[in-house]
């Protein structure tokens, strides 16, 4: 599956990419939520990875976005965050985030997100869930 990640530490979206390549993924990684939103406007990932806190567009901002699109295909948001508190995850959801993804990041928490994520997706599409 395609999937970009909007994420501003270097060593954060490397640990990203190098799983979801591991797991057969098409990634594309950019440093910011103003490039992944360039890239969201010109290409179709069905998931989005994105950071909360960015330069230039953070990932609640960018979350907005994504959801004021009409006519687009869904787009499944994996929220990646340090963020902990219950008003911190409502402010993230009523910003139109899908599931949440707590740093530092682990391989299974991850794989299990990315789950949900397809799930999520083949509902959206109408197509029974597993």
């Amino acid at each position: 599956m395609k999937i970009i990640i909007a994420e501003d530490d270097p060593v954060s979206m490397r640990a990203l990419r190098m799983v979801l390549e591991s797991l057969g993924h098409q990634v594309t990684a950019v440093a910011s939520g103003a490039l992944a939103w360039s890239a969201l406007q010109a290409e179709t990932f069905p998931i989005v990875i994105t950071d909360w806190m960015m330069p230039d567009m953070d990932g609640i901002e960018l979350c907005r976005n994504i959801r004021s699109r009409k006519n687009a295909p869904y787009t499944c948001v994996i929220m990646l965050t340090a963020k902990q508190t219950r008003e911190d995850r409502v402010k993230g959801l009523n910003a139109g985030a899908d599931v949440f993804l707590t740093k530092p990041l682990v391989r299974e928490d991850l794989i299990a997100r990315l789950q949900v994520a397809e799930r999520i997706l083949m509902l959206e599409q109408g197509a029974p869930a597993r």
